[in-house]
């Protein structure tokens, strides 16, 4: 670990333990990806040959819906693997491949959804004869289906991995269309050919899956397009953050602040202002806010913080007194009262200035520290005081909120205000 550099040893540890997080999804993406492509082959083989043997249309489509997902697989096997690659070209990663994955996947999920339709509203369609054991299999192939999906949509979100959600979704997707084929075979098995006005039960079901396929395919569409566009992310997480940066107290204010996802990636930027003029205090802040934004926002692949010191016409100068008439104490949190002035920085002059009474001078315990605080809060940018407090407590608290001390000779409020700003500015 390199000496000297606490904050940034911290910020160290946190990425690598996020990106060996990281390493184990993508490695349970790869396998989810895999087992994707084998069951998809499967179903498409014996859906294949169920066609074949029984003549129905229905199971044709069907065996044409698993081929296209298995081609939708090896798509999302590729995307993945692809995705976290980094090259000369592409520096920040190719993570959008997997969004491009998932806009593959709603494509396939209209194209499946046109054959299934344009196959069960067939002029030619009859109804399926077909054995016993047929149907066991167009079961099974549905059962697996389901169990997949749920398997496939557990692991995306586990892994916050668009892709693997577009996958379990299109599974439903399939799910559907199954228990369509599966009620067709049932009806064949049986010898049953039912409708209702002329509309048999295949073309009720069709219009069903219709609905599920655009719902879905639209979802994932959009999704997908939204990303690869660079849209914000979402205003949920955007707010977190922005709750993360305002608790430092030496932030000033947020200048900017955006987001967009890569894939299951998200790359933040940040701009603030702080109130220091110290750049390696300032580094330090910006180091350890992107600590706790990676310990509180999952799948942060980077983070750019941007920071500049407080441009302010004005400086506030706070003193700790013995009366109201401007007595400087020589006590810090037992001043019964403190001088607010705020000083033009452009020529010293006191544009403002009130005595306000300190609301902690008759705390029983730690009142230099609640003072301290108290100050940080009023937003105060100098403190000077006879009284030194450094290595104490109130000093510490003071420096964290980026409130400079001051050791002060001056007897009253307005000399003292001199001394600080002739020093300061």
């Amino acid at each position: 670990m390199e000496p000297g550099h606490p904050a940034k040893n911290a910020v160290r540890d946190t990425v690598n333990q996020k990106q060996s997080k990281i390493g184990d999804e993508t490695i349970q993406i790869y396998r989810v990806a895999g087992y994707a492509f084998v069951l998809n082959l499967f179903l498409a083989g014996m859906k294949a040959m169920l066609a074949f043997f029984s003549g129905s249309l229905s199971i044709t489509a069907s065996a044409i819906d698993s081929a296209t997902d298995a081609v939708a697989s090896l798509v999302i096997y590729g995307g993945v693997r692809l995705s976290t690659k980094k090259t000369r070209s592409f520096p920040l990663g190719l993570y959008k491949l997997e969004n491009v994955a998932s806009v593959l996947i709603a494509i396939f999920i209209f194209i499946a959804g046109y054959e299934i339709v344009v196959s069960i509203f067939s002029s030619a369609q009859k109804t399926p004869a077909i054995s016993l054991p047929f149907v066991g299999l167009l079961a099974l192939a549905t059962i697996l289906t389901y169990l997949f999906g749920r398997y496939a949509i557990i692991m995306g979100r586990k892994t916050q991995s668009p892709t693997l959600v577009a996958e379990g979704r299109h599974r439903q997707v399939d799910v559907l269309s199954s228990l369509v084929v599966l009620v067709a075979a049932v009806l064949g098995y049986l010898e049953i050919d039912w409708s209702v006005w002329g509309i048999t039960i295949d073309q009720m079901g069709a219009c069903l899956i219709l609905v599920f396929i655009a719902r879905a395919g639209w979802e994932l569409l959009s999704d997908g397009m939204r990303v690869l566009l660079d849209a914000s992310i979402d205003f949920a997480t955007l707010d977190q953050i922005q709750k993360i940066i305002k608790k430092e107290p030496l932030v000033d204010q947020i200048t900017t602040l955006t987001g967009r996802n890569a894939g299951r990636f998200q790359f933040i930027h940040a701009g603030v202002t702080m109130k220091t003029q110290h750049l390696e205090k300032a580094h330090q802040v910006s180091e350890q806010l992107e600590k706790k934004i990676r310990e509180q926002i999952p799948h942060i692949e980077k983070i750019t913080i941007l920071y500049e010191p407080q441009q302010r016409a004005h400086i506030r100068i706070a003193l700790p007194l013995a009366d109201e008439n401007g007595m400087i104490s020589s006590h810090f949190g037992e001043a019964p009262w403190f001088g607010m002035v705020h000083v033009q920085r452009t020529d010293q002059t006191i544009t403002r200035q009130e005595i306000v009474k300190n609301p902690h001078a008759d705390t029983e315990t730690a009142k230099g520290i609640r003072v301290a605080e108290w100050l940080v809060d009023f937003g105060v940018d100098h403190v000077g005081m006879k009284e030194d407090i450094s290595h104490k407590g109130p000093s510490y608290v003071l420096a964290n909120g980026g409130v400079q001390t001051h050791l002060v000779s001056s007897e009253n409020l307005r000399q003292a205000v001199a001394e600080i700003s002739a020093a300061e500015l």
